[in-house]
C-alpha cells in the first residue's frame, strides 16, 4: 500500500533541496567576477615581463565559486578539446589544485599556455549560463585554468619519467606548434613512439615565434614541452620535412604514419605601392626575429630596425603582439592602422586593453594605399584611404567602403603588415597525391583528419589557415584519436 504521507515528505524534501540550490546559486550570481591582477602600463611597456600576473589562492576559490553546477554544462561544449571545465572548476573551489590541474591534463597537454592565449571569452565562457542566460559576466575559465596549471608547475612537477607501455609504432609529427604537441601528448599516452621534426632551432613553433613573452613566457611553454620529453617524445630540430628529410626517408626510418602540423608562415602583403621598401615587414618576419633570433638584442646576428614612427596593418591578435613589442622596443608612436572600426577587431578585448592603455594608437576606418620612401629606399611615410562602413560581409562584419578622395599622409619609419597568413607550400608540393585548396592548405576528411594519402593526418594551420592555438590543438586530439584507430584496423587486417 502506497503511504501517501511518506510520498509527501519526499517531495517536501527534494522541494527543499531544490530552494536551497536556488539560493545557493542567487548567492553565487551575486558575487563579481574577478580582475587578473597586471603589471602597472607605464612600467611593462618598457620591458618583457608578463603583464598579465595571474590570481591568489584565495582569488581563485572565490572565482570557482561563482561556477552554478549546472546540470547541462554547456560551457564544455564551447572547448575543442573538450576541457572537463566544471570538474576542475569544483576542485579549484575545494581547495584541490592539483586534482583540477590533473583533470586539465586528461584532455590538455598544454593548459599553462591555453590559460594564457586562448580566447576564452569567444569559446567557453561564451556558452557559460551566466552569458547565455543571465546577461553576466562568465566564470573566469581561462583564468582558473591557468590558475591550476601555473600551481602544478610550481608544485606538483615531478622530474621523474612518465612510464607508458609501447606499442612498438613510430609515428612522425611534421611541426612542434600547438597541434604537433596537442597531437604527441595523446599519441604517446597510447603508447606510440613519437619524434617531432621541427624547422626551426627552437622547439615550440608559433608558441615561442609568434607570441612574445610579456603574454607568453617561454619558460612556460619549455615546461609542457618537457612534460612531453617524460612521457619519451622525442624532438629533431633544423630539420625541414620535404627539403632535409623526404616523404619516402620517414617511411624507410620506420614511422607507420605522418601528422602534418607544420603551421602557415607565409606572411600576406597587400600588394600595394611601396611595399618593397626597406622598413616594410611582415609580422611574421617582425615578431620571429625579435622572440626568437633576439633581435633587440646590441649583439644579435640578425638586428631588426627599432622604430620611433611604427604602423601596424591589421589588427589581430598578431598585430597587437607587434604594436605592443614595438613599444618596448621605444617606439615613441606606435599605431594601429585597421580599415574597419574597433568592434570589428578580431584580436581579443584583452589584448587592445593591454595595448591602449601601454600608449598605442588606433587609426580606424583607415587603410593603406601606397608607402613613399627617402632617397635611400628607406619607407618615410604611408597615404591612408579613410573608410566607412557599409553592408555585412560574408563573415558578418561590416564591410569597408573608401570614402573618395579622402586621403591622409602620416609620417612613418617602421611598418609592419599584418593581414594573414598562408601555409608554406613545401610539403605539400613534396608528397605526391596530397591534395590542398586553392589557399594553398592541406585538405583533410574533416571528421578524422586524414588525408587523401591514408598514412598522413594533418591539422592546425596548415588546414585552417591562420587560426588559434586551442583550434590546433583540437585538431591534433581528432588526429590522434583517429589515427590511432586507423592504425589499429590497418594492424588487425
Amino acid at each position: 500500500m502506497i503511504d501517501k504521507k511518506d510520498i509527501a515528505e519526499k517531495r517536501s524534501e527534494e522541494w527543499r533541496e531544490i530552494l536551497r540550490k536556488t539560493i545557493k546559486a542567487k548567492d553565487r550570481a551575486s558575487v563579481d567576477r574577478v580582475h587578473m591582477n597586471e603589471l602597472d602600463a607605464d612600467y611593462r611597456s618598457s620591458n618583457i615581463e608578463e603583464v598579465n600576473m595571474g590570481l591568489t589562492a584565495e582569488q581563485a576559490q572565490s572565482e570557482a565559486s561563482r561556477c552554478l553546477d549546472c546540470i547541462d554544462p554547456t560551457c564544455m561544449t564551447g572547448c575543442p578539446v573538450e576541457n572537463n571545465i566544471p570538474s576542475f572548476v569544483k576542485h579549484i573551489e575545494a581547495g584541490n589544485f592539483l586534482l583540477a590541474a590533473k583533470v586539465l591534463k586528461e584532455s590538455n597537454s598544454l593548459p599553462a599556455v591555453c590559460g594564457r592565449v586562448c580566447p576564452q571569452e569567444r569559446q567557453c565562457e561564451a556558452k557559460c549560463i551566466y552569458t547565455q542566460k543571465m546577461g553576466k559576466d562568465a566564470v573566469a575559465i581561462g583564468y582558473l585554468e591557468r590558475f591550476a596549471a601555473d600551481y602544478e608547475q610550481l608544485h606538483g612537477a615531478s622530474d621523474e619519467s612518465v612510464e607508458i607501455q609501447k606499442n612498438g609504432s613510430k609515428i612522425a609529427v611534421v611541426g612542434s606548434g600547438p597541434a604537433g604537441l596537442s597531437f604527441a601528448n595523446d599519441m604517446a599516452k597510447l603508447g606510440y613512439e613519437l619524434t617531432i621534426f621541427e624547422a626551426l632551432h627552437e622547439i615550440g613553433g608559433v608558441l615561442k615565434y609568434g607570441i612574445p613573452e610579456f603574454r607568453l613566457p617561454n619558460n612556460i611553454v619549455d615546461i609542457e614541452i618537457n612534460n612531453l620529453r617524460k612521457m619519451g617524445v622525442e624532438f629533431v630540430t633544423d630539420c625541414i620535412i620535404g627539403r632535409t628529410l623526404s616523404y619516402d626517408d620517414l617511411h624507410e626510418m620506420g614511422f607507420k604514419a605522418i601528422f602534418v602540423a607544420s603551421g602557415a608562415g607565409l606572411p600576406r602583403f597587400m600588394n600595394i605601392p611601396g611595399e618593397n621598401l626597406n622598413g616594410v615587414m611582415s609580422s611574421n618576419e617582425y615578431l620571429t626575429r625579435v622572440n626568437l633570433m633576439h633581435a633587440a638584442s646590441a649583439d644579435s646576428d640578425t638586428p631588426v630596425y627599432f622604430g620611433k614612427n611604427v604602423a601596424i596593418i591589421g589588427a589581430g591578435n598578431t598585430a597587437m603582439d607587434a604594436v605592443r613589442t614595438a613599444r618596448r622596443l621605444g617606439a615613441e608612436k606606435a599605431m594601429i592602422v585597421y580599415r574597419r572600426s574597433e568592434e570589428e577587431m578580431p584580436a581579443r578585448l584583452e589584448e587592445v586593453k593591454h595595448a591602449e592603455e601601454e600608449g598605442v594608437e588606433f587609426l580606424t576606418l583607415h587603410n593603406p594605399i601606397r608607402y613613399e620612401g627617402d632617397e635611400k629606399g628607406r619607407v618615410k611615410s604611408m597615404i591612408l584611404q579613410q573608410m566607412q562602413l557599409g553592408e555585412p560581409d560574408e563573415s558578418g562584419r561590416r564591410s569597408p567602403i573608401e570614402i573618395s578622395g579622402a586621403t591622409i599622409e602620416i609620417p612613418v619609419d617602421l611598418v609592419i603588415v599584418s593581414v594573414g597568413v598562408s601555409p608554406n607550400p613545401l610539403i605539400p608540393s613534396s608528397i605526391d597525391g596530397l591534395k590542398v585548396s586553392k589557399w594553398g592548405t592541406i585538405i583533410v576528411n574533416q571528421a578524422n583528419m586524414q588525408t587523401d594519402v591514408q598514412d598522413i593526418f594533418a591539422g592546425g594551420d596548415i588546414v585552417r589557415g591562420g587560426a588559434t592555438v586551442i583550434l590546433a590543438m583540437g585538431d591534433g586530439r581528432k588526429a590522434a584519436a583517429n589515427m590511432h584507430q586507423y592504425l589499429t584496423e590497418k594492424s588487425d587486417t
